[in-house]
């Protein structure tokens, strides 16, 4: 039997940090259950990735949101980072400019993760 695969998306950026732990805790949980979870970083959700950012955000009890995207990168999930998104909002971003783990892909990525998911959560 095939494994069950969940597709978190990030739209919500670094202005609103309540939004960004969620998806990260998710995939974490996705993978313990042994569904296999993948996030995608779409418009404004680049920033979540984008070098740095991560470090400066701490809610509640929680570790900062680097250390949760350290742990969902050790885990072996699946970042990806869309391309145009790169191209929209981030004048001059090159891969390098996002953090180690993430991957770059173009805008039909996300058409063919959310056709092969068993289901789809947008942040």
């Amino acid at each position: 039997m095939e494994k069950k695969k969940i597709l978190y998306v990030q739209t919500s950026g670094t202005g609103t940090p309540q939004r960004l732990y969620s998806p990260f805790i998710l995939a974490q949980t996705a993978k313990a259950m042994d569904i296999e979870p993948t996030l995608y970083f779409l418009g404004e959700g680049i920033t979540v990735v984008t070098k740095g950012e991560a470090g400066r955000i701490k809610m509640g009890s929680f570790p900062t949101l680097k250390e949760v995207m350290d742990q969902t990168a050790a885990m072996g999930i699946p970042m990806l980072v869309c391309q145009q998104s790169m191209q929209l909002f981030g004048q001059n971003l090159t891969p390098a400019d996002f953090t180690e783990g993430s991957k770059i892909v173009g805008a039909a990525t996300l058409n063919s993760l959310v056709l092969e998911a068993d289901g789809t959560m947008w942040f």
